[in-house]
C-alpha cells in the first residue's frame, strides 16, 4: 500500500513537471502563445509538434513525440515515405531534445496524424501512424511493433 501512495506520488510529480514543461514550450517570452514550429519532411509534407509525452505507463521510460501533418494520409506503398518522415522527426528533432542528465529512455515513440487527437483514443477518420526507436550513440534505431 505504502508503495503505490508513493508510486502515485512520484508520477504525480512527473506529470505535473511535463505539463508545466509542454506548457511553457508553447508560450513565447511574451506570454504570447507561439505558433509552432513548422518542420519540412523528407517526404514533401510540413509537420509541427503537436505534444510530447513521458508519463504514460509502458515498458519502461518512453518520450512520445506526436506531430501533426496537415492533410496526411496513409496511402498504398507509402510505407518507406511515412518511415522516412518517422526516423527524421526521431533523428533530427527527438534525439536532441532528450535530456542529457538523469534516466535515459528506453524508448522513444514517433508519432504522426492528420489532426491533433487525444492521446490513447481512437479518432475515425485521422489518419495516423506511430513507431517506436530505441536510441544509440544519437541515432534512432527502429524497434518493429
Amino acid at each position: 500500500m505504502e508503495e503505490t501512495r508513493q508510486y502515485s506520488a512520484v508520477m504525480g510529480r512527473a506529470a505535473a513537471l511535463t505539463g508545466v514543461w509542454l506548457f511553457f514550450g508553447a508560450v513565447g517570452a511574451s506570454g504570447q502563445a507561439a505558433l509552432p514550429e513548422r518542420l519540412p519532411l523528407p517526404s514533401g509534407g510540413v509537420a509541427h509538434l503537436h505534444e510530447t509525452m513521458s508519463d504514460r505507463p509502458g515498458p519502461g521510460l518512453i518520450y512520445r513525440f506526436r506531430f501533426v501533418q496537415d492533410g496526411f494520409e496513409v496511402t498504398e506503398g507509402g510505407f518507406d515515405a511515412v518511415m522516412s518522415d518517422l526516423q527524421y522527426l526521431c533523428d533530427s528533432y527527438a534525439v536532441p531534445r532528450l535530456p542529457s542528465v538523469g534516466p535515459q529512455p528506453d524508448q522513444v515513440v514517433i508519432s504522426l496524424a492528420g489532426a491533433e487527437t487525444v492521446f490513447g483514443e481512437p479518432t475515425p477518420g485521422v489518419a495516423q501512424v506511430f513507431e517506436a526507436f530505441r536510441v544509440e550513440n544519437g541515432v534512432c534505431i527502429w524497434e518493429e511493433f
